[in-house]
């Protein structure tokens, strides 16, 4: 597909990691409902944004299963892309900025639907978790690397049914519900190594940033591996 952009959202310092996105700028190419989820699936990125209206920033966000009405790291892969002050995903408005290095959006906690948060004493803990851990729905397991600085050290694990999905490498929407209820600015580690900006602004909305780069080697499914959850 010619208008297919394949990106690496929160990527490291130094450009590695970061989690997969497919961006289909023009929506028209998939107009249905069963197309863009067959796309998706056959992507099989964690998410897949077709691109209703480029200039309005009207977006639809889809998984490999489901249409999603608001995740975390297709909105900030698709800002960047687009290069737009607002997006419009199905959940509602939502600002975006580029500071030159990391592109930020701002959001909703509210809208971060079917996700838990769990502190864990360290980041070897984190380190040692199986991927998945055991139990069901949706974990973001974390633990303080530095809590004076804010530094967060977090693994994510969709555990669905299907079992196809293990781990996110970078998870955008459970950084906002996490900054929400601690209620500070974190530097959030991810994964193999992602790095999430996130801080907690004063109308109950939080802002989260990272840096999105093109992913080499363009269109194909990432597996069941990191970069394969919802964002």
């Amino acid at each position: 597909m010619n208008d297919l952009d394949v990106l690496k959202v929160f990527c490291a310092g130094d450009g590695r990691h970061g989690n997969l996105l497919g961006v289909v700028r023009d929506g028209r190419a998939c107009p249905d409902d069963a197309s863009r989820q067959a796309l998706a699936a056959e992507l099989g990125y964690s998410e897949t944004v077709f691109v209703d209206d480029p200039e309005r920033g009207v977006v639809d966000i889809r998984t490999p299963g489901t249409r999603m009405s608001f995740a975390g790291h297709p909105l900030v892969g698709v800002a960047w892309l687009l290069d737009i002050e607002e997006l419009q995903p199905p959940a509602g408005s939502v600002w975006a900025r580029d500071d030159g290095e990391f592109t930020w959006i701002t959001a909703r906690p509210e809208w971060v639907e079917g996700k838990r948060t769990e502190q864990y004493a360290s980041p070897a803990e984190v380190d040692a978790l199986p991927a998945p851990p055991p139990g069901e729905g949706w974990l973001y397991a974390w633990a303080w690397e530095d809590e004076s600085a804010g530094r967060v050290r977090a693994r994510g694990f969709p555990r669905r049914a299907d079992g196809v999905i293990t781990e996110d490498e970078a998870t955008g929407s459970a950084a906002i519900l996490l900054t929400a209820q601690l209620n500070r600015a974190l530097n959030i580690t991810q994964g193999a190594g992602s790095q999430i900006l996130t801080a907690p602004g004063p109308d109950g909305t939080v802002e989260i940033g990272g840096r999105v780069r093109f992913a080499p080697g363009g269109i194909g499914g990432s597996g069941g591996g990191f970069g394969s959850g919802d964002a």
